[in-house]
């Protein structure tokens, strides 16, 4: 009968412990998670999903988002994109629905990836479940951004921020 109980107890406490990890406040981790919903002036919804990484010291494109490397844009779980109908980005078409935001840092252009894959950890991406990749000329900010950030105005462009870069994301709707 005691070996039951332990048992039970046991269970009870891995349960519990599982449980209340599950639970963890996002916002305390150091990339903490944020999100955009915006809707455009030609009535594109997006929805973003994203955590916020911090420069802390590195150098961006030589310590973090590597340049010429897939980088999840972002931090923690795969940073998701969302749109409510059929979309041009850059010129390209992208179907209405959600994805993947990855990239591959550059120089002076990124290519901005949308993948099939919107779930999971942000450290497992498949090139085989690209749904588009569109090129984006960076452009410099000033001051410096600190903390990653993602932010879309009325006119539908969609701008990831960090350190010194600015990429530029245009999007409408479809016709």
């Amino acid at each position: 009968m005691k070996s039951k109980l332990s048992i039970v107890a046991v269970l009870i406490a891995f349960l519990t412990t599982s449980f209340a990890f599950a639970q963890q406040d996002k916002s305390k981790r150091p990339s903490p998670p944020d999100s955009v919903h915006a809707t455009t002036a030609d009535g594109v919804h997006i929805t973003i999903h994203y955590s916020k990484p911090s420069l802390k010291g590195r150098q961006l494109g030589v310590e973090i988002a590597k340049v010429g490397e897939v980088w999840r844009t972002g931090a923690n779980e795969i940073t998701t994109i969302e749109f409510n109908k059929d979309v041009l980005v850059e010129g390209k078409a992208l179907p209405k629905g959600k994805y993947g935001l990855w990239s591959i840092p550059g120089e002076s252009e990124t290519t901005v990836i949308f993948s099939k894959v919107w779930e999971g950890w942000g450290v497992k991406y498949d090139e085989s479940k690209d749904q588009l990749r569109v090129n984006v000329k960076n452009s410099t900010g000033s001051p410096v951004v600190e903390q990653f950030n993602i932010s879309v105005d009325k006119a539908g462009v969609i701008n990831l921020a960090w350190g010194d870069v600015i990429v530029p994301i245009k999007v409408k709707a479809a016709k």
